[in-house]
């Protein structure tokens, strides 16, 4: 057993997947260094379509151009979690804005678990002391009318150097044995528990509501302070700024 804690890279997830008794049958693959997880998935599910059956999770030690919202790119370093994940849906989770807010619900939830107080920054990442421990970016594909499956790309901080607005699990937990296949199973088995999160809006909108870094949002165009009345059904944020309204829906 202990040989199989020490493996490195897809045997050693699949292993803490095991053992931690997955709903799931993942496929999984890994690369010591690549230049972007969604890259190596994208080129997989072209090599070979998704079966409705299996999902697939590809991870790094390391990318070289790691992508995120609005196309940025970044360096993620060794030690850390850098998965990108497709998987086949039956039910229609009906926005990407809900589904997002379903992984930030149910990864904010695995790491309280853990005693890590993150909270939510909408739309995509997690916060501890006010400093980034998390991001993912979600996407539903479509085709025709019809949603074929989920993707999603996740990077959360374990062991890894981290600028000074982020920080990892190491410094919240004061531990340098954590490991890191570990916490990309547990990061695979929270997107198993979205599926659930979905099946009751109203909950989910109200836990994510509860669970927020901030009541306010400032508008990148104006600089304007809007207030944060919570979320609607569809996933989208409901703002509020004097007589004046509005939702925002930020993955269209």
């Amino acid at each position: 057993m202990l040989k199989l804690i020490q493996q490195k890279g897809a045997g050693a997830v699949a292993y803490f997947l095991k053992i931690k008794s997955s709903k799931l049958q993942w496929h999984i693959r890994s690369k010591p260094v690549c230049g972007s997880t969604e890259i190596e998935l994208s080129k997989w599910l072209n090599q070979k379509p998704l079966n409705k059956n299996y999902p697939r999770a590809f991870l790094a030690e390391r990318q070289s151009y790691g992508r995120g919202q609005y196309g940025r790119t970044w360096n993620s370093l060794k030690g850390g979690v850098w998965v990108s994940v497709a998987i086949p849906l039956r039910e229609n989770p009906q926005s990407t804005e809900l589904f997002g807010l379903a992984i930030s619900v149910a990864l904010a939830k695995k790491l309280h678990q853990n005693c890590v107080p993150a909270k939510i920054k909408w739309p995509n990442d997690l916060l501890v002391q006010n400093r980034k421990l998390a991001g993912f970016l979600p996407r539903l594909i479509i085709r025709g009318s019809n949603l074929k499956f989920v993707r999603i790309g996740i990077g959360l901080n374990v062991l890894n150097q981290v600028p000074k607005s982020g920080i990892s699990l190491r410094q919240i937990l004061g531990r340098k044995n954590l490991s890191k296949e570990l916490w990309t199973a547990e990061v695979l088995i929270v997107l198993e528990e979205v599926l659930s999160l979905l099946k009751d809006q109203e909950k989910l909108c109200k836990q994510a509501s509860e669970l927020l870094w901030s009541n306010q949002y400032k508008e990148k165009s104006t600089g304007c302070i809007w207030k944060i009345e919570g979320f609607n059904e569809n996933g989208s944020l409901r703002l509020r700024r004097g007589s004046q309204s509005k939702s925002l829906s930020r993955w269209e």
